[in-house]
């Protein structure tokens, strides 16, 4: 298996600022992708909105601090913040060691599903990624 096959699921969307979108119903779940959690190195601290945000596709919404920098977390889609991950408060090297899964931020109700449409697959992000890396 290459380094690349099963670091990006296929049933997640992408964006090319390194968030994963995860779909169920009208709610997107939002982590960082495993590419952004490395580059980023180990992380000490997130910022996330409160349950009740509006958030805008494409604009920043919270922070992810590591020992290296701070870099903005920005919505893959617009709509209401209807959950934080409230363990990374305590644990935020969940994000590293599993960002998929109890590494993720927050979970949107989508406002507009045609926001789905201008994100990237996972093979489109993983060549994006890619050309970025050359």
């Amino acid at each position: 298996m290459s380094k690349e096959e099963g670091i990006y699921p296929e049933d997640l969307k992408y964006t090319r600022e390194h968030e994963w979108l995860a779909v169920q119903g009208n709610v997107g779940t939002v982590g960082i992708t495993h590419y952004a959690q490395s580059e980023l190195g180990d992380i000490v601290y997130v910022e996330l909105p409160a349950v009740g945000t509006q958030v805008v596709g494409g604009e920043e919404f919270g922070t992810v601090e590591s020992v290296k920098a701070v870099s903005e977390i920005f919505a893959p889609v617009s709509g209401e913040v209807v959950e934080i991950n409230t363990a990374l408060g305590s644990g935020p090297e969940q994000i590293n060691g599993d960002p998929y899964g109890a590494g993720w931020l927050v979970k949107i109700k989508i406002a507009d599903p045609k926001d789905l449409d201008g994100l990237l697959s996972s093979g489109a992000y993983r060549k994006y990624i890619e050309e970025e890396a050359n």
